[in-house]
């Protein structure tokens, strides 16, 4: 276990969880800033990292990134990073770099004792304008980071009980489709 980061990776994997309640208190800078960082260093096809990220503190932008279906909560998340990809620098693969970037900041963060979620629910063209992004960005996710608040329903419960991880024997195949060890 690394003492900088808390965790081991894979423990960072097993606990990170998506969480839509955040208490708030406030996430300081200097965390931030590893989150960002550990962003920074993700790989990136040809090593373009064709990424840049909006960090959102203010109530009223959180607010104004909450209208999205699924993403009413982000008006309580403390953070809320908007992750853009250059579809100019990379057309190919600005989606896949971003991801990559967005999931070290999730495990990382899982591994500072933040919570996160991937919001995928937004309007890019009213996010894109509300935060003066330029027109070769685009818009790939919204990140809620905050300290999670111990919220689980019955309904939780139940789902994840329906959709339970798959096992490695659903999902993996050796040499061919289909073929298991």
């Amino acid at each position: 276990m690394d003492a900088r980061l808390g965790m081991d990776v894979f423990e960072a994997i097993q606990k990170r969880k998506s969480v839509r309640s955040y208490d708030s208190r406030e996430v300081p800078r200097e965390t931030l800033e590893k989150l960002l960082e550990a962003a920074r260093l993700s790989p990136s096809a040809r090593n373009l990292q064709p990424w840049h990220f909006i960090v959102v503190t203010d109530p009223q932008r959180r607010k104004a990134l909450s209208r999205g279906v699924f993403a009413r909560f982000l008006s309580k998340v403390p953070v809320v990073i908007v992750a853009c990809g250059d579809q100019k620098m990379s057309p190919d693969w600005y989606v896949v770099d971003v991801a990559l970037a967005g999931e070290n900041m999730v495990l990382a963060a899982t591994a500072e004792g933040l919570s996160t979620c991937w919001v995928g629910s937004f309007d890019e063209a009213k996010v894109k304008e509300q935060l003066k992004i330029p027109e070769r960005l685009r818009v790939v996710a919204l990140l809620a980071v905050g300290y999670g608040k111990e919220k689980v329903s019955v309904g939780r419960k139940i789902i994840n009980f329906v959709r339970r991880r798959k096992t490695l024997d659903e999902i993996v195949s050796w040499e061919e489709y289909g073929r298991s060890s």
